[in-house]
């Protein structure tokens, strides 16, 4: 049976309405194919474990990073090697007939959970599960609202595992959500508290992802990075496991090999533990979606970690590198297991017969703003909120992306009012963290808190600041929310501020595509959910007639 392609899942989706011949991202109909079956099979094996903890049975750690990483490899920009995913639905059939053995009763199990069928059959299979296999277009809106929400929850998870830190609770709240967007019984009213309820699991996992980072690396502290080069060869490492990035630095120490990150990787010299190695050497480049001149200038080797990956040019895809979830097809992976160390020694091995990195760009990046550092500063913040020096924050976290229209938001930043700060996280930062917007009164106007799961970081830092100001309602600070979103960690993270109760979020450049009117209604009516107009209209909306 002939594949058709549909994929919504990103903000650059074909026509904000869907691709259907070939993915912008790149992806292939073919891999798109894969990508829903290993979703649908995921969702089967969650009916397992779901009813297994019913029975008051226990679902092994192994079986929730299977969960995790099936739904890591189908985020945008992830994964693009078919034999990887069909791999891991071989895998996941396997693991799932396994456990189906356990149930002392079967009965109630969907299609999902009970389906086992051969390689010859997945083409046919994938074809009739997609996204478009369930009719009601507000049914099917929710489900997919509540199924990327819980992808961006798996990335989170799964990088809190590689630093050996899980949340049963977590895990089989993931689980069962799954199972629940296979469950035809539940109504529209059932899905929208569901879809709050993966924004607590959202705030949780993040907060689990939190701990990982500062309890092995410490809090991050104001740092400057250099955006220059050194004159050694150097390996590139993007994404966001800060664990893959601490065992590249261990075994790349005395060998004459430079590390440098890029794009969501920037944040990890804000780490102190990070600091102690002489070969880190700073940040290369910008945000994901420059990679293919950027990539080309560099050199040296390139490790992806996680979904940031581009399809490369031929002139530098036998220096890219993948590991954990990300993959693509021609480049070389690197395995390792969850608690294994990783062996990097091929990759440097290629860097030391490579040219050292051409400089694009020199000077220094300031951030390291997270939770903590910002609690330091607490008492200089408010005094200058007290006195008006700061009229208000505006939080731009988020993602950045290839479209045009995504240059409203350096607009937005180099025309904020003097004394607004920006308060950031993600890649979104790259619109505007290399302007020179000043400070007020030694407080930076972009306080970067780090990676995309650091706007945990703002939230904290909002929750602090109506303790402070001792408001009832987190929607009394002087704080305004417009984020940027690409990809489904964005909507993890927006489902996360929906249950903190954050209200009025204008998202942008575009709406998502995956929202039916009626779901956009809900939203617009119940939170102030909103999209970006024009810089002035904004400004005017955000600041009055002052700005």
């Amino acid at each position: 049976m002939e594949n058709k392609m549909f994929c919504y899942q990103c903000q650059e989706t074909a026509g904000c309405k869907g691709c259907t011949v070939y993915g912008v991202c790149g992806k292939k109909p073919e891999v798109a194919a894969m990508q829903d079956l290993l979703v649908y099979v995921t969702k089967g094996l969650s009916c397992v474990t779901t009813k297994m903890r019913e029975e008051g049975l226990t679902v092994d750690k192994e079986v929730n990073h299977m969960v995790t990483r099936n739904l890591f490899m189908t985020i945008t920009n992830a994964n693009f090697d078919r034999e990887a995913l069909q791999k891991a639905v071989e895998e996941t059939l396997a693991k799932k007939q396994e456990l189906l053995g356990k149930l002392a009763d079967k009965s109630g199990l969907p299609e999902a959970a009970l389906w086992n069928g051969s390689e010859a059959e997945f083409d046919a299979k994938a074809a009739v599960v997609g996204v478009l296999s369930t009719k009601d277009e507000d049914v099917r809106s929710l489900r997919e609202l509540i199924t990327y929400g819980l992808k961006g929850l798996s990335a989170y998870s799964k990088h809190a595992n590689a630093l050996l830190q899980d949340n049963e609770d977590v895990d089989a709240f993931i689980q069962k959500a799954l199972a629940k967007t296979l469950d035809d019984s539940l109504t529209v009213d059932d899905l929208v508290a569901l879809t709050l309820e993966t924004g607590k699991y959202g705030v949780d996992g993040m907060a689990l992802l939190d701990k990982a980072n500062t309890e092995a690396y410490g809090n991050p502290e104001v740092t400057q990075v250099d955006i220059g080069v050194r004159k050694n060869p150097g390996i590139l490492i993007s994404g966001h496991d800060l664990r893959d990035l601490e065992m590249l630095l261990e075994q790349t120490q005395g060998t004459g090999v430079d590390v440098y990150t890029h794009s969501e990787m920037l944040p990890a010299h804000y780490y102190p533990a990070f600091k102690k190695y002489p070969n880190f050497a700073g940040n290369y480049g910008n945000a994901w979606w420059k990679q293919k001149e950027e990539f080309e200038k560099f050199n040296g080797p390139i490790l992806m970690t996680t979904n940031c990956v581009v399809p490369p040019a031929e002139s530098y895809k036998d220096r890219l590198w993948t590991t954990g979830a990300a993959g693509f097809p021609g480049c070389r992976h690197i395995d390792g297991a969850y608690g294994e160390t990783k062996d990097f020694s091929a990759i440097i091995e290629q860097a030391k017969h490579c040219a050292a990195p051409t400089e694009i760009e020199t000077g220094t990046i300031t951030g390291g703003f997270a939770h903590e550092q910002v609690f330091a500063l607490a008492d200089k913040v408010v005094d200058a909120v007290k006195s008006g020096a700061i009229r208000k924050f505006v939080v731009m976290a988020g993602c950045d992306g290839r479209h045009k229209s995504r240059e409203y938001y350096t607009e937005f930043a180099k025309r904020l009012p003097k004394d607004v700060v920006i308060l950031t996280a993600g890649c979104a930062k790259y619109k505007y963290n290399k302007l020179d917007l000043g400070d007020i009164g030694g407080i930076p106007r972009v306080l970067d808190a780090g990676q995309c799961n650091d706007s945990y970081s703002l939230a904290l830092i909002a929750l602090k600041l109506k303790e402070i100001f001792q408001l009832d309602d987190i929607n009394d600070l002087p704080i305004v929310f417009n984020i940027a979103w690409y990809e489904q960690k964005a909507v993890i993270v927006l489902l996360a501020l929906l249950y903190l109760g954050v209200k009025n979020i204008h998202l942008g450049p575009t709406l998502p595509a995956f929202l039916s009117p009626n779901v956009a209604k809900v939203l617009v009516e119940n939170f102030g959910i909103a999209g970006i107009g024009t810089v002035d209209d904004d400004l005017k909306l955000f600041f009055g007639d002052e700005a």
